[in-house]
């Protein structure tokens, strides 16, 4: 006979949480954590004990999820001691879970004794369900390098068999006070080197210190002067100059106010702004130039600019010549029109200038005959083109003044070929104050044929091919008589 008891009660009773097999074996149909505890197993000779056997049972549970609360207020690297960082907590295991943190994914090697750089405090907590829960405090030195780098905790438990399993809980990262120890100053805006930008632009000045929290910047400008002059404190680093002008060239100063800062570390930045500007063009003489026939003059283009502009004549997109003043010699009609001078600065480009300039040439009309052709037949209907060299529409005989091309006037007429024109030509004239020219077109009527002219022509063209035959029967009568032979009989 055989008995089987926990420590603490009186014999197993069947009942509806425990089985009892024949063989002797107990089985727990559903194990709670008050079942974890010694099962004893008697062997009876009616009521001598024959033997005995102690189990002690174990009941795991794994915990809930781990739960991290972080410090959420500014943690300063300066102090000299470990601070506290974050509570992981978990809950509600059996056996109790253990906890481990994590720097960026690696295992932190953590202490338990007290010290200025890392360790933890940790407890454990029975609750009323008999379950254990643990509570670990991490506390740790932060550096700079810290700021970004993400940190969470692990809660790992015991599963049967020697088994284990863990939960990780959601990852935090820290808020930390750094002094600065580097401050950058540049402009951000589009700049030619040596820190040219182009007058009326907008330019943005930037000026960045590597502590935390942001600093206030300090932005000054020194032109020489005795003080410098004070432009703004902000804590984002941004100085903005719109439409910015010549006047505002200078050394501009950032200074970050740390105070928290190395006394080593550079906490004020230079740079030199040079702003760059192009006056407005000068001509000289004029804007409208006019000049005599054949002689000189000297076209000039001024201005002033920093950095040193370069000037450019062109004429009708040609480039003419590379430099304030142009000379033209020998002037003809062909060089009157329009001359334009662009200022520009290779070092900032788009910063130019253009301005135009007219000329116009002096003299009296000189003829160029474009075309009328020859040939034509009476009562064709022509059209005749003059060119005349004239600073001016001319006065006297041009009916129809179509447009006006590099100095010379052209002029079309339209007519009909007649014997009277095709005898004395057509005349183009053209007149000013300082003289006249004119041109002739000489052309050729070609008379229309006639039907009766055609009719002879034909008649002649037979009777010369009548003629043609006759010689060549003449021709193969002569030779032998081959011409003459008759073709010989077929045979039937």
């Amino acid at each position: 006979m055989g008995a089987l008891k926990r420590n603490e009660d009186p014999d197993v009773k069947p009942s509806a949480a425990f089985h009892l097999h024949p063989n002797g074996s107990l089985q727990l149909l559903s194990a709670e954590m008050g079942d974890e505890r010694d099962y004893t197993c008697q062997v009876l000779t009616g009521t001598a004990e024959k033997g005995r056997a102690t189990s002690h049972l174990r009941v795991f549970v794994a915990p809930e999820p781990p739960e991290v609360t972080p410090n959420r207020g500014t943690i300063s690297v300066i102090d000299d001691i470990a601070h506290e960082i974050a509570t992981c907590t978990s809950r509600n295991a059996n056996p109790a879970p253990s906890i481990s943190w994590y720097r960026d994914g690696e295992a932190l090697q953590i202490t338990t004794e007290l010290n200025r750089e890392l360790y933890t405090v940790s407890r454990t907590v029975r609750e009323a369900s008999g379950l254990q829960s643990l509570t670990s405090i991490l506390y740790l030195r932060p550096k700079k390098s810290d700021r970004d780098v993400a940190f969470h905790c692990r809660a790992t438990y015991q599963l049967p068999n020697g088994q284990q399993d863990w939960q990780d809980a959601e990852p935090f990262y820290l808020t930390l006070h750094y002094p600065t120890e580097n401050v950058q100053f540049w402009v951000a805006s589009s700049a030619a080197p040596g820190g040219w930008v182009r007058e009326g632009d907008t330019v943005s000045l930037l000026c960045r210190g590597d502590g935390n929290p942001a600093p206030e910047y300090i932005f000054t400008l020194d032109q020489g002067k005795k003080e410098e002059k004070s432009l703004e404190t902000n804590t984002n680093g941004n100085l903005t100059l719109r439409d910015v002008s010549r006047d505002q060239s200078g050394l501009y100063q950032c200074e970050v106010a740390d105070f928290d800062a190395d006394p080593e570390v550079e906490l004020v930045q230079r740079l030199e702004l040079h702003v760059g500007y192009l006056d407005p063009l000068e001509l000289s003489p004029g804007e409208n130039v006019t000049v005599p026939l054949g002689g000189t003059t000297k076209l000039g283009c001024f201005t002033s600019g920093d950095p040193t502009p370069e000037l450019l004549w062109t004429k009708d997109s040609i480039p003419l010549h590379q430099g304030p003043q142009l000379t033209l010699t020998n002037v003809s009609f062909t060089s009157a029109g329009v001359y334009t001078c662009e200022a520009s600065v290779p070092k900032l480009p788009g910063l130019t200038r253009t301005r135009q300039l007219q000329l116009f040439v002096q003299g009296k009309p000189r003829t160029w005959r474009a075309g009328s052709g020859s040939g034509w037949t009476e009562g064709d209907e022509v059209t005749l083109t003059c060119l005349l060299g004239t600073p001016q529409h001319p006065a006297g005989t041009l009916p129809d003044v179509n447009r006006i091309i590099g100095g010379w006037v052209q002029s079309s007429l339209k007519l009909k070929v007649m014997g009277t024109v095709a005898r004395e030509g057509v005349t183009c004239t053209a007149s000013n104050p300082l003289g006249h020219a004119q041109h002739t077109f000489h052309f050729e009527a070609v008379a229309p044929q006639t039907p009766q002219a055609g009719v002879a022509v034909m008649a002649a063209a037979v009777s010369v091919g009548l003629l043609l035959l006759v010689v060549a029967l003449f021709y193969c009568m002569r030779r032998k008589g081959r011409c003459l032979r008759p073709w010989p009989s077929p045979d039937f």
